[in-house]
């Protein structure tokens, strides 16, 4: 058995040589050969270079997978997916803030038999404002999936190799990973680990990204929101037909002054129901937009070149 650790990098020099001193020594107390598998997501820094002499002096143990520019961290992802030889794979970001120290925690999981191995962390470091929109995507994608995970935003996770390799044959761009394994996964399960303040670099989340990634999400796990359309759609149409009634009815009653009167509340309705349409229509780009980039089935990356494997062309490859 064999243990591949998957970890997208982009723009970390300042934590990847201390990320690299304490994976090595967390893998070498795993009882089981291993890979460390660093995907350079298109760095702008000193992390390529980091990389490259990493997996120089420990060929065979670390391996750099390099793309030509920024893709985003799922697709970085997948590259490390597509390159991992372990019967079992864990992700880790670079940053530090989930703790190398835990990976051989992930690993026992694994080894008692789920094929999913989330985990929740604990006395969480981010600010309010990273906080609050996690809690409410993971009661999302709860209600979504129907699977109980109770953070869905935390990259240290483990996979076996079943799951790993069926999440590479799908050819979707826009993609959740901790959603799409869960698709697949019989057996899941969480476990609580450390989180750690970011100490050194910048979060490469900004505020618009945060907001990409909730729509990736939601478009990529239901269609729920497009039968929210519908059904609220058809509530807005009878109670226009209740108001249009009861203005009648009311005008009747009590003449054609009164019906003036209310001219302005009309127009209030009307922006409301303009803005619901405008909403509707954003929605329904989101998902036709998302149909147009996957019928193109371009590359979802291209690796520039692999360091740190002799036996491996040190070519391109797409996927």
């Amino acid at each position: 058995m064999q243990t591949s650790i998957v970890i997208p990098v982009f723009n970390e020099q300042e934590n990847l040589p201390e990320l690299i001193k304490r994976s090595l020594a967390t893998c070498e107390t795993l009882d089981m050969p291993f890979e460390i598998i660093l995907i350079d997501d298109g760095s702008r820094d000193d992390s390529v270079r980091l990389i490259s002499e990493a997996a120089a002096t420990h060929n065979g143990k670390i391996v750099g997978v390099l793309l030509n520019r920024n893709y985003g961290q799922h697709a970085a992802v997948m590259a490390g997916f597509a390159h991992a030889k372990g019967d079992y794979i864990v992700t880790l970001d670079a940053d530090l803030q989930n703790p190398p120290e835990e990976i051989p925690n992930v690993v026992t999981k694994l080894q008692e038999g789920f094929d999913v191995v989330g985990t929740i962390r604990q006395n969480r470091q981010d600010s309010f404002l990273r906080t609050l929109p996690s809690k409410m995507v993971n009661k999302v994608v709860q209600k979504s999936t129907g699977v109980l995970m109770h953070d869905y935003g935390c990259m240290l996770r483990g996979y076996t190799r079943e799951i790993v390799e069926t999440m590479c044959e799908c050819r979707e761009r826009s993609t959740f990973i901790p959603v799409l394994a869960n698709t697949f996964a019989h057996k899941v399960t969480e476990i609580p680990v450390g989180h750690s303040e970011r100490t050194d670099g910048d979060s490469k989340y900004s505020f618009w990204k945060l907001i990409n990634l909730q729509f990736d999400l939601l478009t990529s796990i239901t269609t729920f929101p497009l039968r929210m359309l519908s059904i609220i759609g058809g509530i807005v149409s009878a109670c226009g037909i209740g108001l249009g009634i009861l203005i009648l009815v009311l005008r009747l009653i009590h003449g054609a002054a009164w019906a003036a009167e209310g001219v302005f509340t009309l127009f209030a309705i009307l922006f409301v129901l303009v803005g619901a349409q405008f909403i509707g229509l954003g929605l329904l780009g989101e998902y036709i937009g998302r149909i147009y980039h996957d019928v193109r089935d371009r590359p979802r990356y291209f690796v520039r070149r692999v360091v740190g494997r002799t036996n491996e062309s040190q070519q391109g490859a797409y996927l």
